[in-house]
């Protein structure tokens, strides 16, 4: 049956730690109108797709995205408006054949991803259904995922010596959504009691997480475990567990892990976090090593792949192939999914069913830069995922994809809790 795109336009909007980016509006035959905000992140893998930036020093330190903004209201707008696509799968190629770059660095990332997320969300609305039905594969079962709030910031995502970058309290043992979203509410709120209570900041990271003065780890975790039992729940997988993603990548510098004023090997790096794991309820770790460590991260896998999940980021960056070689390799167990990092909805779905039919998890994640838009929440649940990271409990832009998932439950009896 196929559907017809009338018209395509982007503007200029900021995102959520004041930098421009794009919101795009899709016009079907049927006048049915969609809109998609582009998320944009600050700790990025190498072979990303390409945002394209203005780089005019007078407008926004150069950050502005009218380039994009104008590559949209032009030759993706003339490519796209009054021709008929037979699905979302057709559009998609359609702008990667349009931009014929292997990392959308022609047209931009970000201008490419902002028509296709619209463009999804627009044939559901034409279609009467939900976004996440429209986005669920045949043969996959849709799913409520556990949200993993980011509670502590550090990294290039806050203003302290803190290296690792995410510190995230993960309700694997809660019942349903509502009460998941309670327990990282509740846990977020007897975090900041205790970072008060030792004389600690309680500013708020990119992400929305503390950003304390803190530089090892160690002591963060301490304090989760606290907050936890504070919050009366049981640290572990059987209450709330805790995740973490160094993103190594920001601390590796000359072949060495820099972390805490030490200066670690591969290796070093790797018995630290069997350290971490023996002593604290992780449940998870992401981007444990460098993105090049491609050694090192099997390494890493054989040693600890029996006790927690493994979950590839900057090294896979959503893209169907590198995480083939991660598969190939025995890197890793599970793989981070960002839309934008690939670049088109159709692209993240397929690498998704390659972590499927090589039995590894997959985690759908925002980026430090989010709009309002609630896309990536849908996602996880119509990909059947079982986890989703959006940053804290707090800040609209994050707390608008936890809503929606509660949204989500209220209306359709879906079961909640990770895959498999």
């Amino acid at each position: 049956m196929g559907f017809t795109v009338t018209g395509v336009k982007a503007v200029e909007i900021l995102d959520s730690r004041s930098r421009p980016t794009l919101a795009v509006t899709v016009t079907l035959g049927d006048g049915t109108v969609a809109r998609a905000g582009v998320p944009s992140g600050a700790s990025t893998g190498s072979q990303e797709a390409v945002e394209l930036r203005d780089g005019d020093p007078k407008r926004f330190g150069g950050s502005g995205v009218l380039g994009a903004v104008g590559n949209v209201n032009g030759e993706i707008a003339e490519a796209l408006r009054g021709r008929t696509f037979t699905d979302l799968d057709e559009l998609d190629h359609t702008l990667i054949d349009l931009d014929g770059t292997d990392n959308k660095s022609r047209l931009g990332a970000n201008a490419v991803v902002g028509v296709s997320m619209a463009a999804a969300r627009g044939l559901a609305i034409a279609a009467g259904l939900p976004l996440w039905q429209t986005l669920n594969p045949t043969d996959v079962t849709p799913r409520l995922p556990v949200p993993h709030f980011n509670v502590v910031n550090g990294g290039v995502h806050a203003p302290n010596d803190l290296d690792f970058q995410e510190f995230m309290v993960a309700p694997l043992g809660a019942p349903t959504m509502a009460e998941a979203v309670r327990a990282g509410a509740e846990v977020y709120a007897a975090l900041r009691s205790l970072l008060m209570g030792k004389g600690l900041a309680t500013g708020l990271g990119d992400e929305g997480g503390f950003a304390p003065q803190i530089g090892q780890p160690e002591e963060v975790l301490g304090l989760l475990v606290q907050a936890i039992e504070s919050a009366g729940y049981r640290p572990g997988r059987d209450g709330v567990a805790i995740a973490l993603d160094p993103a190594a990548s920001e601390f590796y510098r000359d072949g060495a892990y820099q972390v805490a004023g030490e200066t670690l090997s591969s290796d070093d790096m790797i018995t630290r976090y069997e350290e971490l794991v023996a002593a604290f309820p992780v449940w998870s770790l992401e981007d444990g090593l460098a993105e090049g460590d491609w050694d090192g991260n099997v390494r890493l896998t054989e040693r600890l792949a029996d006790r927690i999940q493994l979950v590839g980021d900057d090294n896979l960056v959503t893209n169907p192939a590198i995480i083939a070689k991660a598969i190939a390799l025995g890197a890793d167990t599970a793989a981070l999914i960002k839309v934008n990092q690939i670049g088109t909805v159709t692209e993240t779905l397929e690498a998704m069913a390659v972590c499927r039919a090589a039995g590894w998890a997959q985690m759908v994640s925002h980026r430090s830069g989010e709009t309002e838009d609630t896309f990536i929440a849908d996602l996880a649940v119509g990909s059947g995922c079982g986890q989703l990271k959006s940053g804290a409990p707090a800040r609209g832009e994050r707390v608008a994809k936890y809503n929606r998932l509660v949204e989500i439950e209220t209306a359709e009896s879906l079961p909640f809790g990770l895959a498999g």
